[in-house]
């Protein structure tokens, strides 16, 4: 049994989760990950991860969305509408942000997903759709870690493939606003009264589908 450090999830309590990849995952401690740091990633490997990962970026608007339609009018529904906001449009919509950070890869357009890609992004929308707890649960598995990421991400962009300006814009306002994000998810789940056990549920399988989707892209380099 492996245990995070403590996130912004429900009640600030550590997720603790089991399994290969469960803690590990949360964190986005993955090889890929490293090589990406270290500037190890080719550029063929860095154009995939961004066709697959454009897949996850689209659907997060309708992610949020269902949702803030699953919440009462309320504390919870408006946290998840301000992140909402943010994707659409602070400063620029998100998704155009990214595509400019692809483009700078190489990646192409309308790759199709892979099989983890699907299944994250399945994830994601049917928790959504099923039940607001679940749904920002599964969110809570990447926002709590965002920020951090996006920063070393961006620093790995500039450092060692000469990536900036526009490039790296996705990731230097993601590691800017997912602290934020990450709050008002937490502000969400604790309007919701969420026990503790819900919330790690579904962090748990967020994680492990991230974790999923970051070790298909190592398998595939």
């Amino acid at each position: 049994m492996l245990a995070l450090r403590p996130c912004h999830c429900m009640l600030r309590r550590p997720l603790v989760l089991s399994g290969r990849g469960s803690a590990a995952s949360a964190c986005w401690i993955t090889r890929f990950t490293r090589r990406w740091e270290a500037g190890t990633l080719a550029r063929g490997e860095l154009a995939a991860y961004a066709e697959q990962y454009r897949h996850i970026e689209a659907a997060l608007p309708e992610v949020l969305s269902r949702v803030a339609s699953n919440l009462p009018d309320g504390p919870a529904r408006a946290a998840v509408n301000a992140n909402m906001s943010d994707e659409l449009g602070r400063p620029a919509p998100h998704l155009e942000l990214f595509d400019t950070f692809a483009a700078a890869t190489g990646a192409r357009c309308g790759a199709p997903p892979a099989p983890a890609t699907r299944s994250l992004a399945a994830l994601q929308l049917s928790s959504a759709a099923s039940d607001p707890v679940r749904g920002l649960g599964v969110l809570a598995a990447y926002e709590t870690q965002a920020a951090a990421v996006a920063a070393t991400k961006a620093a790995g962009l500039r450092r060692h493939y000469g990536i900036d300006g526009p490039g790296v814009a996705f990731w230097d306002v993601h590691a800017d606003l997912e602290a934020d994000h990450a709050d008002w998810t937490a502000s969400a789940l604790a309007a919701t009264a969420a026990s503790p056990a819900q919330v790690t549920s579904a962090a748990a399988d967020g994680a492990r589908a991230w974790w999923q989707f970051l070790d298909e892209r190592q398998t595939a380099a």
